[in-house]
């Protein structure tokens, strides 16, 4: 179990430290009354401990909360054993076997809430995607009166996790505005507000647990405030409140064992959401910095071994050729410590520091190598999109789904003819196989255990040739296996790079 879980959806919080409530709605009258009332914000949040009670402030800002839910187009492995060891056992890759991909109708249900008195509606991306795997036909947003309204999708990050949905009708919405998270503290008071379960507008509240957790699931935006406000499914995309009203969150996933909330909730910051927000609204897009590494925090084991701090900079694992940083010359086994002089941090990853650079900036790389300190100068290149990082990615023990190729090649010349499914090989998998980044050819991504391949090929074998003749790419490997296959040959004469084993010949039976 992954140490994170998406949860469908999440309630915000509320933090103490406030007299104004900044809930805006398209009637200014009620909130302005509530904004500009003294004494009334004193009863809700008294100026120590804890409040008297949240009702009046909940009463004001939940008409911004939504209900977000969407009919989807999702595509499936009928095989009830996909992804599994034992996923090839009832035909592998064959139209007959039932393993072939299905596409069904999906729902999904999380919340949201409006930012603007004209219908933007801000949620999760994965509220509207199915985790990335589905194709929106219809969303629906339901106000906390019950009044239903379709939405379309204005535009959507995968990378963030933040999608901008729009409202069309002429009624002015009530909505609530973005705060500062920079100035939330350990121990504030927060509310959450959303559809849990689907059971309607629900609130809870907690406290912030912390600030920056980063919940070692990678990527540039592992940087979350925690908070035990319960959290379950239904609350994705829901806001977290501080005691002012503010949106100083979006609810994203919870730490669960059991599927329901322990009281580890995590929230994006909306000093990172809100700017992200902005531009999703304006269509423009999301460029991120990118260097081209792969990473790991310096742990205790790393620190011991290198005989330097531990929780300080971040470990080299591998550099992509032709990347930015291979440019600079960052190498594998570098440390890097600082960027721009920022510490690189458990709470501030190289990742999130170069993310949040524009590309084409020059920085300033302060690496440890092999016990000496090294200043590096680096242009950030700009970051490829989420499908195109997955593509890059080849891990010879995990699951082949990850390395799906294209539709249009599921039941291909390789699938019917030789009974294995094949990927490029790019200069980043390359390296990840240990071969040279120049390596030509293709790697077999999938076997199927029926087919004579089955008993002399595997996952991340790569083939170099066929019938003494080099390939460089899949479509050569297909061309060159159809064309023994016309010529009424049975077997294919394979020049293959065996995974961990040397360079052979392996004759392979057509079928």
């Amino acid at each position: 179990m992954k140490p994170v879980r998406y949860a469908y959806g999440f309630s915000s919080a509320l933090l103490i430290g406030g007299a104004a409530i900044s809930l805006i709605t398209g009637h200014p009258a009620g909130a302005q009354v509530a904004q500009n009332d003294e004494s009334r914000m004193q009863h809700v949040v008294p100026r120590a401990g804890a409040p008297a009670s949240f009702a009046d402030l909940t009463e004001q800002l939940q008409p911004a909360v939504v209900n977000i839910s969407t009919r989807q187009r999702i595509t499936v492995n009928a095989s009830p054993f996909a992804g599994t060891p034992f996923g090839d056992l009832f035909g592998g890759l064959t139209p007959r076997g039932g393993g072939v991909p299905q596409t069904r109708e999906a729902q999904s249900l999380g919340s949201g809430f409006l930012i603007s008195a004209d219908g933007y509606v801000v949620t999760n991306n994965h509220v509207i995607t199915a985790d990335g795997q589905g194709k929106v036909e219809q969303i629906t947003v339901t106000l906390t009166d019950g009044t239903e309204y379709p939405a379309t999708l204005v535009g959507n990050d995968a990378a963030s996790d933040l999608a901008v949905l729009k409202i069309e009708r002429a009624k002015a919405f009530p909505f609530v505005e973005f705060g500062d998270s920079r100035k939330s503290r350990v121990g504030d008071w927060v509310i959450a507000i959303g559809q849990p379960f689907g059971l309607g507008g629900t609130v809870t509240a907690g406290i912030i647990s912390a600030v920056y957790r980063n919940t070692g699931t990678g990527g540039a935006y592992d940087r979350y405030i925690q908070t035990d406000t319960s959290i379950n499914r239904g609350n994705s995309g829901g806001p977290l409140f501080d005691m002012q009203g503010q949106v100083i969150g979006i609810n994203n996933a919870i730490f669960s064992p059991s599927g329901g909330s322990v009281g580890i909730g995590f929230s994006i910051p909306a000093e990172i959401a809100e700017p992200i927000v902005q531009k999703l609204m304006k269509g423009q897009a999301i460029e991120r910095g990118y260097l081209g590494v792969r990473i790991r925090p310096v742990d205790e084991d790393i620190a011991a071994s290198l005989g330097i701090p531990s929780n300080r900079g971040e470990f080299i694992q591998s550099v992509e050729a032709g990347e930015p940083a291979d440019k600079a010359g960052l190498q594998a086994g570098d440390i890097v410590l600082k960027v721009n002089g920022q510490d690189v941090t458990p709470d501030q990853t190289l990742s999130y520091l170069v993310a949040n650079i524009a590309p084409g900036t020059r920085i300033q790389l302060d690496v440890l190598r092999k016990g000496q300190k090294l200043n590096l100068t680096a242009t950030v290149g700009k970051r490829p999109s989420e499908e195109e990082l997955a593509g890059r990615v080849f891990d010879p023990e995990g699951n082949p789904q990850a390395n799906k190729p294209a539709p249009e090649q599921a039941e291909g010349v390789l699938e019917k003819s030789l009974g294995v499914r094949a990927i490029e090989l790019t200069p980043q998998i390359a390296g990840q196989l240990g071969l040279p980044s120049g390596t030509k050819g293709a790697v077999i991504d999938a076997v199927d255990s029926n087919a004579d391949a089955g008993r002399k090929l595997q996952r991340g074998d790569v083939v170099l040739g066929v019938n003494n003749s080099p390939i460089a790419s899949v479509a050569e490997l297909q061309a060159a296996v159809k064309a023994a296959k016309d010529a009424g040959r049975d077997a294919v004469l394979l020049q293959v790079k065996p995974l961990r084993r040397p360079q052979d010949f392996i004759p392979v039976r057509l079928r």
